[in-house]
C-alpha cells in the first residue's frame, strides 16, 4: 500500500504508540531470553501474544508487510509453545525476531511519511520459513535448507499432536452475531468486536477463528455471522451492552447450544486463560469443528497481573502535545495567581475575607499542577533497556563482551526531559562499548575481568535526577587530550595549571577527539560538544571523572521537571536570587560563637556543627553591588547537592515561593551563564525577574 486508508488514520497515532511498546517489550523479552539461552513457557506465551496484537492491529490499519511478517513469526513460536523443547534445535532464533523486530520499528517510524512504501520484508519471510524447517525436525540447523515449501500460514495449522487441538463445547455461552449487509471488511470488524468481549470473558473461542488472518473469513462471517462461545456463560449482559453499542450490528443472538449445522474450518485451537497458561482438554463433540488459538491479547500500556472481576482498565492515552498545553496553562495560573497575592494596590490593607480565598485557591493550584505533573512523569526504565540492545548488538560486532549494570531504573522524570536526554544517552553508551572497553583478551592482561562493564544508575537527589554512565575500559588519559588540545592550539595557560576536570571537559569542545580511527560507532569525543548542548537544552549539566586504567563516568544532572517547582527567595543586592527549596538545607545568621576562618588556599570556610563549609559570595560572583559585604551582618544560607555543601551568602531573606523556571533567552546562550551557576529565571508577581541558581554547579565551581 502507498499510504493509509483515510478511515484509518484517526487510530494511526494509536497504533504507532501500541506497537512501539510493544516492541519495546519484545526487545527486553528477546534480550532476557538470550541471557538464559533458553525461552521460557512465560517468554513464549508473552512472544505470541505481543505478535499476535501486532498482526491483528496491521491488518487492521491495511500494513500487510508487518501482518504477515508477524503471523510468520507467530508461527515460529506457536512451534515452540507446542513442544518448548523444539527451540534447541535453532540457534538463530534471537537474531532472527530481533531483526523482524528491527524491521517492525522501521515501518512504523515510517508510515506518517509522505508516499509510504512498504520495505520488502520477504528476506525476512523466507528466513522464518527456514528455522520453520528446523524446529520441526525437516532442515538441519546449520544449513537451514528451505525444504519447508508451505507458507507459514499453512505450518501453523498443522496440528502435531492430538493433545494441542480442542472442539468448541457447549460449555460456557453462545452468541451469534449478523453484521449489516454490505458493511464491508466483516473480518476486521469481527476481530475488534472479540477484542471488546474479552475483556470482560475468561477465555473465549469463535467461529472463525482469527477472522483477521485472511479475507476468505470475511466472506464466511458475510454469509454465515460470527459464532462467539464466552466463559462463564453469566456474562450475557456484560457482553449484552457490550453488541448493542458496536457500530455495523445488524442482529444478534444467544444460543443455548452451537447449532450442528453451522460450516466451520478446521484449525486447531489452545484454550487460553488470562489468568495463566493451561492445558486444553478434548472436546468429545464430533459434530463441532475445532476453532484457532485466541490468545488474550491485553492492552499495551496495562500491566502484566491477572485480570480480576472482568473489570476493564480505565486508561487512556493522550498526545504530549495536549499535556505541554496543560502545564503551560497551569505555569501561566501559577504566576496569575502570585501577581494576585502580591499585588501591592493590596498592601496595608485588612483583608481576612480576601486572603482566606486567596489560600483556598493557592490550596487548588498546587493540586492542579500536582495533577499535571505527575500525568507527564515516566521512568527511565524504557531509556536504560533501550540500551540493553546496542550493547548487546555492538558487542557482537566489535568482538567483546560487555554486561549492561542498571540501577535506579524506576527512577521518574518528567516525559518531554526524558526524550530530550535519550540520544545523549545513546551517544556515550555507544562510546563507552566501543572506544572505551577493551577487548578480552586486552583485559585479561591488565588483571581485569574479560566482561566489561556498563552501569547505568539514576536517582532523585535534591530535587533533580542525577544519572551515571560509567564504564570500567580505558578511562581519559590527560596527557593525550592535552597533547591533541596543543595541536588544535586550544590552550590558553601552561599545561601545569590545567585541572584534571578542566582537561576531561576539553573532550566536548567541538570536533575534539582523542580516537584516531573513526568507526562504524565513532570514538569517544566526537559529537561530545552536541551531547554537552542536548542536555543543557533541558537545563541539565555534563561532569566527567575518570580514572586511568579503571574507567570513566559521565554525571548527567538535570532537573525533575521543567516546569514549577518551589524556591527560597532571597536578595543580594537589588537582585533577587531563587533556588530550589530541595537544595537547601537551613538558613542562619553568623554568631560571635560561628567559627569563620581561611583555609591553605585562602578560601572562606565555615564551620557548621562541626563540619567546615566553603562561603560563596554571590556579589564577588556576579559582580553585584551588596548591601553587605560583612558576614555578621547578612545572612547565610546552606545548601547541598547529593553529598558535597556549601553556604551562600545573602544580603536577606525573602520568602518561599512558587515559581514557574523560565529558559534564559537564547541570545544569552553565547555566554555560558549555566556553568556559573544560574539554570534559569521566573517571572515574580509585581513582573520583575528573579535568576534560579542551580545549587550543584555553585558547589563544583568551588
Amino acid at each position: 500500500m502507498s499510504a493509509i486508508d483515510a478511515s484509518m488514520e484517526p487510530m494511526l497515532d494509536m497504533f504507532m504508540f501500541e506497537t512501539t511498546t510493544l516492541l519495546e517489550q519484545l526487545d527486553g523479552i528477546i534480550l532476557e531470553a538470550e541471557k538464559d539461552k533458553n525461552f521460557s513457557e512465560a517468554h513464549v506465551a508473552e512472544i505470541f501474544r505481543i505478535m499476535h496484537t501486532i498482526k491483528g492491529s496491521a491488518s487492521m490499519m491495511g500494513l500487510d508487510a508487518i501482518s504477515h511478517l508477524a503471523h510468520s513469526v507467530e508461527d515460529m513460536f506457536f512451534i515452540i509453545r507446542d513442544d518448548n523443547s523444539k527451540q534447541q534445535r535453532s540457534n538463530r532464533i534471537f537474531d532472527l525476531v530481533l531483526q523482524c523486530s528491527d524491521y517492525f520499528k522501521n515501518e512504523v517510524d515510517s508510515i506518517t511519511g509522505v508516499g509510504y512504501e512498504a520495505n520488502d520484508s520477504e528476506h525476512l519471510n523466507s528466513e522464518l520459513k527456514k528455522e520453520i524447517a528446523v524446529l520441526k525436525g525437516e532442515a538441519p540447523a546449520a544449513s537451514a535448507a528451505p525444504t519447508a515449501n508451505a507458507a507459514p500460514q499453512e505450518n501453523a495449522k498443522e496440528p502435531e499432536a492430538p493433545s494441542t487441538t480442542v472442539a468448541p463445547t457447549n460449555e460456557g455461552g453462545w452468541v451469534k452475531v449478523i453484521f449489516e449487509d454490505g458493511c464491508q471488511m466483516e473480518n476486521i470488524r469481527a476481530f475488534m468486536l472479540i477484542n471488546q468481549i474479552k475483556e470482560c470473558c475468561e477465555k473465549i473461542e469463535t467461529v472463525p477463528s482469527h477472522p483477521e488472518a485472511n479475507s476468505a473469513s470475511a466472506e464466511e462471517i458475510a454469509k454465515n455471522g460470527l459464532l462467539i462461545n464466552f466463559f462463564p456463560a453469566n456474562i450475557d449482559n456484560e457482553i449484552d451492552v457490550i453488541l448493542n453499542t458496536a457500530m455495523n450490528i445488524a442482529s444478534y443472538e444467544f444460543l443455548k447450544e452451537l447449532p450442528q449445522e453451522e460450516p466451520v474450518v478446521e484449525e486447531p485451537v489452545v484454550e487460553t486463560k488470562v489468568e495463566e497458561p493451561v492445558v486444553a482438554e478434548v472436546a468429545p463433540a464430533p459434530q463441532a469443528a475445532p476453532t484457532a488459538p485466541t490468545p488474550k491479547a491485553a492492552p499495551a500500556t496495562a500491566p502484566k497481573e491477572p485480570a480480576s472481576g472482568g473489570g476493564k482498565q480505565s486508561l487512556i492515552s493522550v498526545k504530549q502535545d495536549k499535556l505541554d498545553q496543560l502545564m503551560d496553562v497551569v505555569s501561566e495560573l501559577v504566576i496569575s495567581e502570585s501577581m494576585v497575592a502580591s499585588n501591592p494596590d493590596l498592601k496595608g490593607l485588612q483583608l481576612d475575607n480576601f486572603n482566606k480565598a486567596m489560600r483556598e485557591l493557592r490550596k487548588l493550584t498546587d493540586e492542579l499542577q500536582d495533577i499535571s505533573m505527575s500525568m507527564r512523569m515516566v521512568t527511565l526504565q524504557s531509556l536504560f533497556q533501550k540500551m540493553n540492545r546496542i550493547i548487546r548488538d555492538m558487542s557482537k560486532k566489535l568482538g567483546k563482551q560487555v554486561e549492561l549494570v542498571t540501577i535506579g531504573e524506576d527512577t521518574e522524570i518528567d516525559k518531554t526531559i526524558n526524550d530530550l536526554i535519550q540520544d545523549p544517552f545513546m551517544h556515550m553508551v555507544r562510546n563507552a562499548v566501543d572506544h572505551a572497553i577493551e577487548l578480552p583478551e586486552e583485559r585479561i592482561e591488565k588483571g581485569k575481568d574479560p566482561v566489561g562493564k556498563v552501569t547505568l544508575s539514576a536517582q532523585n537527589v535534591g530535587g533533580e535526577i542525577v544519572i551515571g554512565i560509567q564504564d570500567d575500559g580505558k578511562g581519559l588519559d590527560p596527557e593525550v587530550i592535552l597533547a591533541k588540545a596543543r595541536a588544535k592550539n586550544l590552550l590558553t595557560k601552561p599545561d601545569s595549571e590545567y585541572s584534571p576536570k578542566e582537561i576531561y571537559n576539553m573532550i566536548m569542545m567541538p570536533g575534539f577527539s582523542t580516537n584516531a580511527v573513526v568507526t562504524e560507532f565513532s570514538g569517544r569525543g566526537v559529537g561530545m560538544d552536541v551531547v554537552k548542548k542536548n542536555i543543557e537544552k533541558c537545563g541539565g549539566t555534563l561532569s566527567i571523572e575518570s580514572a586511568l586504567g579503571k574507567g570513566t563516568t559521565f554525571w548527567i544532572n538535570i532537573p525533575l521537571t521543567l516546569a514549577i517547582i518551589d524556591t527560597l527567595q532571597f536578595n543580594v543586592g537589588d537582585t533577587v536570587f531563587a533556588m530550589p527549596i530541595t537544595s537547601i538545607s537551613q538558613s542562619f545568621k553568623i554568631s560571635d560563637e560561628t567559627k569563620v576562618f581561611l583555609d591553605t588556599d585562602g578560601s572562606e570556610m565555615i564551620m557548621v556543627r562541626n563540619e567546615c563549609f566553603p562561603i560563596i559570595r554571590l556579589h564577588n560572583i556576579y559582580n553585584i553591588e551588596s548591601k553587605f559585604t560583612n558576614l555578621e551582618d547578612g545572612i547565610i544560607i546552606l545548601i547541598e547537592s547529593g553529598d558535597k555543601k556549601a553556604c551562600i551568602f545573602a544580603d536577606q531573606l525573602i520568602g518561599e515561593q512558587q515559581i514557574v523556571l523560565k529558559p534564559f533567552p537564547k541570545f544569552l546562550a553565547r555566554y555560558n551563564i549555566k556553568q556559573s551557576g544560574l539554570s534559569g529565571c521566573t517571572i515574580l508577581g509585581d513582573g520583575s525577574i528573579s535568576l534560579i541558581l542551580d545549587a550543584n554547579v555553585l558547589i563544583r565551581n568551588e
